[in-house]
């Protein structure tokens, strides 16, 4: 029997561009019609979207170098999804009732080129599994970093979407000591209770030099990086010789609220860098396009097995998005943030 699709469909639109990090003011929840997919086209109905940092780099002034288009006062906001297609054109590759994931989240039904759908099959044992961040970890630690055994990992912002599982990761990949930062105690005693990390540092009061010192008094051989500024700083300070270091993300600037999501300065001490040999290079899922699958299939069997978890959040309804991006900023949720909509 073909869907009865309704009339209209809701999508979040950026209202207006905020002077610093944008809240729920700065977004509205319109009605537009229901798109009728063309040649090569297919309306899929999202059930899960993903809200995530990037967002803030996307909304501000400077996104120049970003392999995403800018996001202006009256676009509706995207991101990753997953949902189910709902129509489609004859004779396209793709039916109703196939389950995708795509980029034009953010909206309850989405009319997207079938090309840029990619469907989901069974290795994944939830489909929100593939909202995960794990591909930028794994691909950062296996590609760069090249985790071996007996390596000491420092993994920055390990409480986020990628943090949360790249110290699990490093763990199944050979890291013998693993190590986290989190601004928040009860994140921190999360990460070493429910996902094993062994030491977590907490900016703040204490100096992070001597938080570090302290977890891994040999130094560290591998950085995956998701935050830059002062604990980029404190790792190099940390680095044994020949580490290897991952830059990930640089949430430092991207929520802070002084800055437009563009950039994120650090001092470096190169003279250590030189005088160890470390190397440091920033991570590009574009620049590993093998990572994706080669991640979804490990994932899945260490899903299957129980080595790995997938710490996700689940916001229900799309008018909590706004917010849900606000709490993002202000780190509220633990590992990956989701809306979640209904199915009908």
């Amino acid at each position: 029997m073909a869907t009865v699709l309704p009339s209209t469909t809701r999508e979040i639109l950026l209202a207006g561009t905020p002077g610093g990090l944008p809240g729920p003011e700065h977004f509205t929840v319109v009605q537009k019609p229901v798109p009728v997919p063309g040649p090569g086209q297919v309306v899929v109905r999202n059930r899960y979207f993903l809200v995530f940092p990037g967002l803030r780099t996307l909304i501000g002034a400077q996104a120049d170098g970003v392999p995403l288009p800018r996001i202006h006062a009256g676009d509706t906001l995207f991101g990753p999804a997953v949902g189910e297609v709902v129509a489609a054109a004859p004779d396209g590759p793709l039916r109703p009732g196939d389950v995708v994931t795509h980029l034009l989240g953010w909206r309850a039904l989405a009319l997207v080129a079938a090309s840029d759908c990619t469907p989901l099959g069974d290795v994944l044992p939830d489909p929100v599994a593939h909202l995960s961040s794990g591909s930028a970890a794994y691909g950062a630690l296996t590609r760069l970093a090249q985790v071996r055994s007996g390596d000491t990992v420092f993994v920055t912002g390990a409480a986020g979407a990628v943090g949360t599982l790249a110290g699990p990761v490093a763990r199944l990949l050979g890291a013998t000591r693993v190590i986290g930062s989190t601004r928040s105690p009860d994140k921190a005693e999360r990460l070493r209770d429910e996902l094993g990390y062994d030491a977590v540092v907490v900016p703040g009061p204490r100096a992070i030099d001597e938080q570090l010192a302290a977890a891994a008094p040999d130094g560290i051989d591998v950085l995956l990086d998701t935050v830059g500024g002062e604990q980029l700083t404190a790792a190099v300070r940390a680095a044994r010789r020949g580490a290897r270091f991952a830059l990930v993300g640089a949430l430092s600037g991207q929520l802070s609220p002084l800055r437009d999501g563009g950039s994120a300065p650090a001092e470096v001490d190169t003279f250590r860098l030189v005088n160890q040999g470390i190397s440091l290079h920033g991570y590009s899922g574009q620049g590993h396009p093998d990572v994706t699958r080669e991640w979804t299939e490990r994932f899945g069997g260490w899903l299957r097995s129980g080595e790995i978890t997938f710490p996700h959040v689940r916001i229900p309804g799309m008018h909590q998005a706004p917010r849900a991006l606000q709490e993002l900023f202000e780190g509220r949720h633990f590992g990956t943030v989701v809306v979640e909509l209904p199915p009908r």
